[in-house]
């Protein structure tokens, strides 16, 4: 079963991380919504965060996942935030079972096929030494080299964790990732449709939806609507929160 936190009373929300992130990236925004009436669940993918490791890493597997963890908590009529591969994962799922999900929102992520592009994120990963027993500081100078942004280094130090004391460790399973990472870019069926409210939602700075995809997000989800938050990249709702809240919410109520 999948970890998740938890937070508030009323209509089931979903919010589901992306790649390398964790249910803990959403606190902040998860209080936000459950003080407007949600009951919000805020999970953890496999292989992300405090849930499960496994060999098998596909975006089936992790639709597989989030309904098992639906059925378990009798969600029904829900409501679902998915941000970059959390709105891969999103959109499979509202397209494969349609009569679960009553809204869907897409956090900076199109159902195209995305070509591998976190090779640097995954050199810096793989160089981070845990044999030396490093500390944080050390972790962060280990990763400076490959990931010169601090926002993004900051975003993967959130997963650094004391596995017993004096050892760090990353909570995501690295080894899978580096196996599987084609998995990531995989793009959404051709097939697949949703026919109910959805949301995508992108950042002004960010490539990851452009507006030459509109054809194909429009041919998977006729009743969409686009809003873009200026001066922002991939990780809008961290850069801009407010915005994110407000856009979103308006959508969900």
């Amino acid at each position: 079963m999948l970890y998740s936190r938890i937070e508030g009373e009323g209509q089931p929300l979903l919010i589901i991380h992306g790649f390398l992130g964790m249910s803990d990236n959403w606190k902040s925004l998860g209080t936000q919504y459950a003080n407007e009436g949600f009951q919000v669940h805020m999970l953890d993918l496999r292989n992300h965060g405090r849930s499960f490791h496994s060999n098998d890493f596909s975006y089936e597997l992790m639709v597989a996942d989030v309904l098992e963890y639906c059925k378990h908590h009798n969600l029904s009529n829900i409501s679902i935030i998915g941000h970059s591969m959390g709105g891969k994962v999103a959109m499979l799922l509202a397209t494969t079972y349609p009569d679960l999900i009553k809204k869907l929102i897409v956090a900076d992520i199109g159902p195209k096929y995305y070509a591998p592009h976190h090779q640097d994120i995954l050199a810096g990963l793989n160089a981070v030494d845990f044999s030396t027993k490093p500390d944080r500081t050390q972790v962060e100078e280990m990763l400076y080299p490959y990931i010169p942004d601090f926002g993004t280094r900051q975003f993967l130090m959130k997963s650094l964790y004391w596995k017993e004391p004096g050892q760090l460790d990353f909570r995501f399973n690295l080894k899978v990732f580096n196996e599987k990472i084609e998995e990531i870019g995989k793009s959404l069926p051709d097939d697949k449709i949703f026919e109910r409210p959805t949301l995508f939602i992108r950042g002004g700075n960010s490539r990851y939806i452009l507006d030459k995809d509109m054809p194909e997000i429009q041919k998977h989800f006729p009743i969409f609507e686009l809003v873009t938050i200026p001066n922002v990249g991939h990780w809008l709702h961290a850069e801009n929160p407010k915005m994110f809240f407000e856009e979103t919410i308006k959508f969900l109520k």
